[in-house]
């Protein structure tokens, strides 16, 4: 989902990165277009430097969080946030639990698209405020993006995730092992999995993050998505 600089909107349109540009694509939404067969009707092209990019669902269903393959939870549909964004755990700013400093879990996430079938695979980055009990510690913020790279051109097996807080890496590994078919059995278990369903791997690890702090994290065969804490 994508939106030119100079014309900003909360939704969006579909778009396909081609290069250095994005073609604006007949859909609605990204769910929209895989339940219609993964193609659609192409429009203008923009220049990937003059579009903003948005979270590639902008209203999952539901989102499962694995951390491994036979359990997950439930995380929240309405914390999804684009690359780009900043985050903010504080909820009272007279409240010194809320400024706490906040940390990162990567993840790559799983997009349910026809019939249940998994059609994508994106970046989520799961934040969590430690100082917080749970459930609440990590209900705020879900970062997804910055693009969804179709099942056939990404192996979430042999990709690296990169994380970097102000520059500096600070973690780099492999979650390789993860059984998806696994994953999206035991999701729609006595369910069903509708398009724009997300289905979260697990974590490689937990990174730290201080105030006012640009956090990327870099998966190639994806791109980079890319938040700031805020103050």
């Amino acid at each position: 989902m994508f939106h030119p600089v100079g014309h900003p909107m909360e939704r969006g349109w579909v778009g396909r990165v081609d290069g250095d540009r994005v073609v604006h694509l007949a859909a609605q939404t990204l769910q929209s277009l895989f339940t219609g067969g993964g193609t659609a009707r192409e429009h203008a092209e923009y220049p990937l430097a003059e579009v903003r990019l948005l979270a590639p669902v902008l209203h999952p269903p539901s989102i499962r969080v694995f951390d491994e393959v036979g359990s997950f939870v439930f995380a929240n549909p309405a914390a999804i946030l684009h690359t780009g964004s900043v985050v903010d755990g504080a909820t009272d700013p007279s409240d010194t639990v809320s400024q706490a400093p906040l940390a990162l879990a990567p993840r790559i996430a799983a997009v349910v698209g026809a019939e249940g079938a998994l059609a994508a695979f994106t970046i989520l980055a799961e934040w969590r405020a430690p100082a917080r009990r749970p459930p609440k510690d990590r209900d705020f913020a879900l970062g997804l993006g910055p693009v969804a790279v179709t099942v056939d051109a990404f192996d979430p097996g042999a990709c690296v995730q990169v994380v970097r807080v102000g520059g500096i890496e600070r973690l780099r590994q492999a979650v390789a092992g993860f059984e998806w078919d696994a994953a999206t059995s035991l999701a729609s278990k006595g369910t069903r999995l509708y398009a724009g369903d997300l289905l979260a791997g697990p974590s490689c690890g937990l990174v730290e993050t201080a105030p006012r702090s640009g956090v990327l994290i870099d998966v190639d065969g994806i791109g980079v998505l890319e938040h700031r804490t805020a103050d």
